[in-house]
């Protein structure tokens, strides 16, 4: 098989499993964390820099959000059989970077990798992130070069893949829908919330409040939780989150 053949196919198969391939690697980073707490503890300042790690996760939801609220139906989905896009996205965020939502997950995980506070960890992240992402982009980019020939050409000769080019930025083609980014994106906000609760969560327990968190925290979670449930509910016994072309 020709070496592009074998990187469209690698990146076909990560991207049909990008939604379960990552979660090895909360498992590493919960266990370099626990170990943390567990034997050397963490400075006074540390729930501080949980809320920097965050703000992180958080920024990278606000990118997916932004860039589902602006997309039209068949494209910038959560599809896992096959590549789908019934359009070229060029506009609004589009027009800064080739793959914004990749840049979203990027940093809700950093946030995530963050938590542990180990350099190296860290840094193994970004370089296997780098790595695993870099071919499904290949693919994405393979099927829409072949779909949209000199128009995804004209788009990407000016447009970079990951790094946003902020003095590029064209308006979004469509408004902005609230609903189309809630029905979307809402077990990813919840997953990212979650998973900072059982992280701080472990760091309670270790100083001895055995199944705890800090009273803040508790309404965060609560809200979160709340949030999802209502959302949950209402896509799949209703239609008020539809949005008729997204």
């Amino acid at each position: 098989m020709a070496l592009i053949e074998e990187l469209d196919k690698e990146g076909n198969f990560l991207f049909k499993h990008r939604g379960t391939l990552p979660i090895p690697f909360v498992f590493v980073a919960l266990g370099i964390y626990a170990w943390q707490a567990q034997n050397q503890g963490f400075p006074e300042w540390f729930p501080y820099y949980e809320y920097v790690c965050l703000a992180v996760g958080l920024l990278g939801q606000f990118v997916r959000a932004y860039t589902v609220g602006h997309t039209p139906k068949g494209t910038s989905g959560r599809n896992t059989k096959k590549q789908v896009a019934e359009t070229l996205n060029t506009s609004g965020i589009y027009s800064i970077v080739r793959h914004p939502l990749y840049v979203g997950n990027f940093l809700m995980w950093l946030g995530v990798a963050m938590l542990t506070a180990n350099f190296w960890f860290i840094t193994c992240f970004v370089l296997a992130y780098w790595l695993y992402y870099e071919r499904i982009m290949y693919a994405e980019e393979y099927f829409l070069r072949n779909k949209f020939g000199q128009q995804y050409l004209d788009w990407a000769e000016n447009v970079p893949p990951f790094i946003p080019r902020f003095s590029n930025f064209n308006g979004a083609n469509l408004e902005f829908s609230a609903k189309n980014v809630l029905k979307r994106e809402y077990n990813g906000f919840f997953a990212l919330m979650l998973i900072f609760t059982v992280f701080i969560g472990i760091r309670f327990y270790f100083k001895g409040f055995v199944y705890g968190l800090p009273n803040e925290w508790y309404i965060i979670f609560g809200i979160s939780l709340v949030i999802f449930t209502i959302l949950k509910i209402l896509k799949k016994f209703t239609k008020v989150l539809d949005v008729k072309g997204r």
